[in-house]
């Protein structure tokens, strides 16, 4: 008797159709992949080095019913001048004071106690956000 053969003899003829499909597969989603993964990383990067001025709320002190001392820590290129934007808030959240600050282009860090003047008692402080001069912000006060 003789045997019946099924398919080709393996490794013969070259790769089948499915071999090929899945390698071409494999390079498109490693290309694909790589793009995204180089897109993400340059995101991030143009978030991370656009900001040239950046702040920290250290602490504060409700001084009066009309007054906050904030403990305000900045960092920022050198030759920028940077402008913080500083709200205070009640009891009620409702927004009792707000003022913008600047700071001077000479250093890269700078370390301060800033007067926060509001029209009733705050109970919290908050750093609205930081930019470089000229970016949108009038100075109001400082």
């Amino acid at each position: 008797m003789s045997a019946v053969r099924e398919g080709l003899p393996e490794g013969r003829y070259g790769r089948s159709a499915d071999e090929r499909a899945d390698r071409k597969l494999k390079i498109v989603g490693s290309v694909l992949g790589v793009g995204l993964l180089g897109l993400v990383g340059w995101i991030g990067w143009d978030y991370v080095a656009g900001q040239s001025v950046s702040a920290e709320v250290i602490k504060f002190q409700v001084v009066s019913d009309t007054e906050v001392k904030v403990h305000l820590e900045v960092r920022k290129d050198a030759g920028v001048t940077g402008v913080c934007t500083l709200s205070s808030q009640n009891e009620e959240h409702a927004e009792v004071g707000r003022a913008d600050f600047t700071f001077g282009a000479k250093d890269t860090r700078v370390d301060e106690m800033l007067s926060l003047k509001t029209t009733g008692r705050a109970t919290m402080v908050e750093l609205v956000g930081c930019q470089a001069a000229g970016k949108g912000t009038t100075p109001t006060a400082g």
